[in-house]
């Protein structure tokens, strides 16, 4: 860089062995290697070009760097909705730390308003930081810390609420949400995104604009998930709290609703119901707010094999609630009856879903799953692994009676337990089969 004057923040054209690229130069990561340029491509993209393949580096200008967006203040509008923004971190409010290369929840929420001038055209708008971390490290303290305070913002007459959270953990979330915070007035919507906001892809702005739309103007009035319908921007997706998972490690339709519908599509200037079953909005300032969660509850995902000194150690540990993930319909191996016996007969709670995700538990079926109810083991239904495992904690939290726990468990609150699969629930195209392949080049061009 020295050889060719060029500097960091510096609009160049680089001539190499791979190719000609125009750019800035970025910082490079300080846990990187010193052999390579870094570039932003004037299309949004990164490019890392080793220094040995470099033959001539072009000045053309200088950039400034802008680690941060400025805040906006939302103008106000008597006619629109009142919506509040609670941040948490999370891919949606992020930016790129150039130090290190990595994504670190850095925006505030006023500073994502400062760069999605739309939201003004939606509603007036507030902002609170309730916490500044990745999905991975919520926890209890900020489900009951954001469920009080989306009681707060209830009983202060608020017209709806957008949550901004990480992908990774956002159905636990809206989950416990769903427990936590009961027949609400207005809408809650959980949004992320999948991209960073400094990429060209990135679905963050797309999904505030829907998830802010929803707070204001829907009529839906329960915790739901908005994030991308299809792969591209076409329509966004309303999903119910406790049915909703991501499926896919980075694709931007990642959220499923899984042994059920959404609730509804997200267009640009309508919404489109997909079941009438929802919860609507109310012009009341009554919710529940129970925000009770006992952390001594695990959740474990069976495989052969599987030891009994893993249910052992939950014993030894304390544990008062564990979920399984069992096959098939509902099992595990013979070697862990002993141990799940034992805990059984000393008061912990235990509950069987299913790792297939849709369908239920159905332990009548087989003697094993009979031989394991006889245990003391309780078939949750077609309750998702995570939704069973907040539950159960959210349970606890407030009883340790067997009889009262079991008949808040396998009590529907909020969607949680359906009374049947509907005929659409279960859906997953197989790529390479030839209706499918006919399907998918209707609308890939």
């Amino acid at each position: 860089m020295k050889d060719y004057s060029a500097a960091v923040w510096s609009d160049v054209e680089v001539e190499s062995s791979k190719g000609n690229f125009k750019g800035i130069v970025l910082p490079r990561s300080e846990t990187a290697d010193n052999k390579h340029v870094v570039l932003k491509l004037h299309n949004g993209y990164n490019v890392g070009l080793n220094v040995n393949t470099i033959t001539s580096i072009k000045i053309l200008g200088k950039k400034e760097a802008h680690y941060k967006i400025p805040e906006k203040k939302f103008p106000t509008d008597p006619g629109k909705s009142n919506v509040k923004l609670l941040g948490t971190g999370g891919t949606i409010a992020s930016r790129l730390d150039y130090r290190t290369g990595a994504v670190i929840p850095a925006f505030s929420p006023g500073e994502l308003y400062g760069s999605v001038p739309e939201l003004a055209d939606i509603c007036n708008l507030e902002t609170e930081k309730l916490y500044g971390v990745f999905s991975e490290n919520m926890g209890p303290e900020q489900w009951t810390g954001i469920a009080k305070k989306i009681g707060e913002e209830i009983e202060k007459g608020i017209d709806g609420i957008v949550i901004g959270h990480g992908t990774d953990t956002m159905h636990h979330t809206s989950a416990i949400l769903s427990f936590m915070v009961q027949d609400p007035p207005v809408p809650i919507v959980m949004v992320g995104s999948q991209r960073s906001s400094d990429r060209p892809s990135s679905d963050a702005a797309i999904n505030l604009i829907n998830a802010t739309k929803t707070a204001a103007n829907s009529d839906f009035a329960e915790v739901m998930v908005c994030m991308f319908g299809p792969t591209s921007d076409q329509y966004g997706l309303l999903h119910r709290g406790t049915r909703v998972r991501k499926m896919h490690s980075s694709y931007r339709s990642t959220f499923r609703t899984i042994g059920d519908i959404p609730l509804a599509i997200v267009e640009k200037d309508r919404f489109i119901p997909l079941r009438s079953d929802y919860k609507k909005r109310r012009k009341d300032n009554n919710v529940k707010i129970i925000p009770s969660f006992d952390d001594r509850v695990s959740i474990v995902y069976y495989y052969p094999n599987m030891k009994p000194d893993i249910i052992e150690s939950l014993i030894d540990n304390g544990y008062k609630g564990i979920v399984i993930a069992g096959t098939g319909l509902g099992h595990v191996n013979k070697p862990l009856y002993p141990s799940l016996k034992k805990a059984c007969d000393m008061g912990i709670h235990i509950y069987m879903s299913v790792q297939t995700l849709w369908g239920y538990v159905q332990m009548y079926v087989y003697d094993t799953g009979r031989d394991i109810m006889n245990l003391g083991v309780i078939p949750a239904a077609n309750m998702l692994p995570e939704v069973a495992y907040v539950k159960l904690a959210w349970t606890l939290g407030q009883t340790q009676d067997r009889e009262e726990v079991k008949k808040i468990m396998l009590t529907p609150i909020a969607g949680e337990i359906t009374e049947r699969e509907p005929h659409n629930g279960y859906l997953i195209y197989q790529g390479g089969i030839p209706e499918v392949e006919e399907f998918i080049s209707k609308y890939k061009k």
